[in-house]
């Protein structure tokens, strides 16, 4: 008899919300690791996969399980596997075609999961994962961020936001955000030196010779971030849209780098406009960053800001209220009703 467990699925693009029903449990490669997942984090991706907005990059099959990053207990390992054994926790960022997190378990490859921070629990730990490597390749991989210069970030006090600023404050940048004046008090304990309240502000009314902005919403903020960054500059954006450049690096079909060319032409102009670049991230997972994150996180430089913890029953209202925009850091789902089980402590 195959085994099963509980999973939240999804049959078709723009179903108002999953469905929490029984599934086949994974098979794993020889790569792979069976992981029993104890907590997931809901992210703005998860509603836009849902939605259908990333169908110009990933189309998925249907029924599709929702979910893209977790913390768990490896279960059982492929005959490859060398770095993880049954009983580890971990934590991991599956591939963007693996993606099934809100699920009792998940096979994933070794090379996209690192060990659990020993100092978080996790719950914790499945805020991570997601955020911090967005945010570490933005600020590290791309922007290469150095002592004293400057950064804007958007969406200070969001699941994003809260992690990018700590990680650009480790690596020594002066950083403006955007945030509401009731969470001016957070971003800055999380290390950002100029917060903006995006309600009575325009930032780019006040900001002007900044090095890197790390955009987080797109459009018209976008846009606007240009006015604000010097000559030589980098604009990296997880909101707006890939270019002809992100798709001859990805080596999508010529057709798609022509239509992504075709949709930011505008972007391109404000481009030649202003001599800064513009770089659209589609983050990809890394067990050894992710490795590196752990280490930060061991030493007390960065830590998860969690808004909620709700039970994988209530993942629908999660959902709703993530779709709100008014979470402060993450939403993380338990994915177990018991919450005296051992995988808590």
């Amino acid at each position: 008899m195959t085994a099963t467990m509980k999973a939240a699925v999804i049959d078709r693009y723009k179903q108002p919300m999953p469905v929490i029903k029984p599934v086949p449990r994974p098979n794993i490669g020889p790569n792979d690791v069976l992981i029993k997942i104890v907590t997931a984090s809901i992210n703005p991706i998860d509603i836009k996969t849902k939605d259908g907005g990333l169908r110009m990059l990933l189309k998925y099959k249907m029924p599709m399980i929702m979910g893209s990053d977790f913390a768990g207990i490896v279960t059982k390992t492929g005959s490859f596997v060398s770095d993880f054994k049954v009983g580890d926790a971990v934590y991991g960022r599956v591939q963007k075609n693996r993606i099934g997190t809100f699920a009792e378990y998940i096979a994933v490859g070794q090379g996209d999961i690192a060990k659990k921070p020993a100092n978080l629990t996790f719950a914790q730990a499945a805020a991570i994962p997601l955020v911090g490597l967005t945010s570490y390749q933005a600020l590290h991989d791309i922007m290469d961020i150095q002592p004293g210069q400057k950064v804007m970030i958007q969406g200070g006090s969001g699941g994003i936001g809260v992690m990018a600023i700590q990680i650009a404050h480790y690596l020594g940048a002066y950083i403006a955000t955007t945030t509401s004046k009731d969470n001016f008090d957070l971003v800055r304990s999380l290390g950002a030196d100029y917060p903006i309240d995006f309600r009575t502000t325009n930032f780019a009314d006040v900001l002007s010779d900044y090095d890197y902005v790390f955009d987080t919403r797109g459009g018209k903020t976008l846009s606007d971030a240009f006015k604000i960054v010097k000559p030589g500059g980098k604009i990296v954006s997880i909101s707006g849209l890939p270019n002809a450049r992100f798709g001859r690096e990805y080596g999508v079909p010529l057709w798609k780098q022509l239509a992504f060319g075709f949709v930011t032409r505008d972007l391109t102009k404000l481009e030649k406009q202003t001599g800064a670049s513009y770089t659209f991230l589609f983050m990809k997972p890394s067990g050894v960053e992710l490795e590196t994150l752990r280490q930060l996180i061991e030493a007390d430089i960065l830590k998860p800001v969690i808004d909620r913890i709700v039970p994988f029953s209530a993942i629908n209202e999660a959902l709703a209220y993530s779709a709100s925009g008014h979470a402060t850091g993450k939403i993380i789902l338990k994915m177990t009703d018991d919450p005296e089980s051992k995988v808590f402590s």
